[in-house]
């Protein structure tokens, strides 16, 4: 099965007042805020590194029933980031 290749970006997780919590990779903001959604951030606000570009999401984890393929030591329900965009904010 062929891989594919992408550039790898650098999302930093900004609070309310612009400070630095974190650096999340995805080949789209997306990505980055479901893993930062995983970790329990709700206001999720993600600098691309490079641009003056804020990705704005709204995020939360959810409780779901483990899937049927899944492996003997996870639990019976596991959770489940869900994200959802605001909008982008730009740097002057």
């Amino acid at each position: 099965m062929a891989r594919r290749e992408g550039k790898k970006r650098y999302f930093v997780l900004l609070d309310e007042n612009g400070n630095e919590l974190g650096v999340f990779t995805g080949r789209q903001p997306r990505q980055a805020a479901l893993k930062a959604a995983t970790r329990g951030y709700t206001k999720i606000r993600l600098r691309e590194r490079g641009t003056k570009k804020i990705h704005v999401y709204e995020g939360k984890r959810v409780k779901v029933p483990a899937p049927e393929n899944a492996p003997p030591w996870m639990g019976k329900e596991v959770w489940k980031p869900v994200v959802r965009k605001i909008g982008i904010e730009r740097l002057d």
